[in-house]
């Protein structure tokens, strides 16, 4: 297939099979959303052809076209010229030289610094969870870590805990989600041995400098966090600065220990092996007030597995944090479920967000030897999150089947579909036609038509 179409001696047609993504590229260049890192990262590298901000915008076009890794920049991006346009570029970068520029961050930590700079204040202008209204409601932010295996010559690469895969090597990434927006506030990358009780620390630090987070606002956050960072330790930490805290108690022993005080076992409604009370033992350890619930549930082996989730929050407030009633808190079971039912929600956002940044963004196969390297790569997979959750947010109201899709979908069937791009003779986009057989584009055309509306870009279905 001709790579373009001369329609007249002023407008020329591109085939591309982005036509979606390249819509929202041609509103990522109107909101000069990239900039920031254009602007700000500076590596150190001889400019041939294209600068090292092309070659990193590059890479992140390749990360949104579902690129599984940067030697997939030639395929999904170099060979689509009408995208290229519509992201403002006249060219792609070979993906050897993209790799290279990657390489070249020093390792003193400043482009490290300069690209999470950058990040921050793409994050401040566009994100929900940044205007978030603290007076109206609770901000809740879960923090998790997930294992990014890599190769054992790897900078920082050690065994550590990799789900279902034993003996491996690899880094561990930390993240803090904004629960409400479903938006990426931070995440970073740890060496391989490092866990969530060492992380937690620097991961909400960083978060607070993102969202500009004072006592204020610190007292109407709930920060929700596995038993990774359930230490005495760092509980006492987070009730030292403020927070709202609802997680689990990190030691096992000191579980059963409390378990053996509930006085009465309620048992799950929505799973008979699984039941909970009240630990009615005084909290000593913690530097504030904490309401403690034991957990028991039926192993295989028909013993009880024990845990203990802590929680500052009053019953009245968790109750409608689950879609309870305020009435209910004189009814014990009620208020034990709410309190059970609020921490096992974590695994409804934080930890889909990161399956679903490794089946769409392919976040677990693109994996640098330099650390520094890996730190910006991180950072452009990030901002590809949060570009797909703010393109969802943009596109919902006319496009009510994508409110609910998650990472991969939108990454798979909404961002890859094929058409025709047309632009003039200065590389301005002005017409985009998508495929009309494609299941999604009738509802997407309105969609992006309605994105596109101050570019004055049009939009119409056709046949490819």
């Amino acid at each position: 297939m001709n790579e373009s179409i001369i329609i007249s001696e002023s407008v020329k047609a591109y085939f591309s099979a982005h036509t979606s993504l390249a819509a929202l590229g041609s509103k990522m260049r109107k909101l000069k959303l990239f900039e920031p890192i254009v602007q700000e990262v500076k590596i150190a590298q001889k400019i041939v052809k294209y600068s090292p901000g092309e070659k990193l915008l590059d890479a992140f076009m390749a990360i949104l076209a579902g690129a599984q890794g940067m030697v997939e920049i030639n395929k999904c991006v170099r060979a689509d010229l009408g995208l290229q346009r519509a992201f403002g570029r006249m060219g792609c970068a070979e993906q050897s030289v993209v790799q290279d520029t990657l390489d070249a961050c020093t390792a003193d930590a400043l482009r490290v610094n300069q690209m999470h700079q950058a990040a921050e204040k793409i994050f401040r202008r566009h994100s929900q969870t940044y205007r978030h209204d603290y007076q109206l409601n609770w901000q809740i932010v879960d923090v998790d870590m997930t294992g990014r295996p890599c190769g054992k010559k790897a900078k920082f690469a050690s065994k550590g805990y990799f789900a279902k895969q034993r003996n491996r090597r690899g880094r561990q990434e930390g993240y803090v989600l904004g629960t409400w927006y479903e938006e990426i506030i931070v995440e970073r990358l740890f060496a391989g041995k490092i866990q969530l009780n060492t992380a937690l620390q620097p991961l909400l630090e960083a978060a607070e400098g993102v969202l500009e987070l004072d006592e204020g606002k610190r007292q109407r956050t709930i920060v929700r966090i596995d038993s990774g960072a359930g230490s005495v330790g760092e509980i006492n930490w987070l009730l030292g600065r403020d927070y709202q805290v609802h997680g689990k108690d990190y030691s096992g022993v000191r579980a059963k220990t409390l378990a053996e005080s509930v006085r009465q076992w309620i048992t799950d409604p929505a799973d008979s092996n699984r039941q909970m009370g009240w630990v009615s033992l005084p909290a000593e350890l913690y530097c504030r007030p904490v309401q403690r619930i034991a957990v028991r549930c039926r192993k295989k082996n028909g013993q009880w597995g024990y845990g203990v989730i802590l929680s500052t929050l009053a019953p009245q407030e968790v109750l409608l944090l689950t879609g309870g009633y305020e009435q209910e808190v004189d009814d014990p079971k009620a208020v034990l479920l709410a309190y059970v039912n609020f921490y096992d929600q974590r695994g409804g956002s934080v930890e889909i967000e990161i399956k679903e940044d490794k089946q769409g963004l392919g976040t677990s196969k693109r994996n640098k030897k330099r650390f520094e390297a890996q730190q910006i790569l991180i950072q452009l997979e990030a901002l590809a999150h949060n570009l797909l959750i703010w393109a969802r947010h943009w596109l919902s109201p006319h496009c009510p089947k994508l409110a609910h899709l998650g990472i991969k979908r939108l990454v798979r069937n909404v961002f890859q579909m094929d058409g025709f791009l047309f632009f003039d003779q200065a590389i301005t986009l002005l017409q985009i036609q998508l495929n009309r057989a494609d299941p999604l584009a009738r509802e997407l055309a309105g969609g992006l038509a309605s994105l596109l509306a101050l570019e004055q870009v049009a939009l119409s279905l056709g046949e490819t």
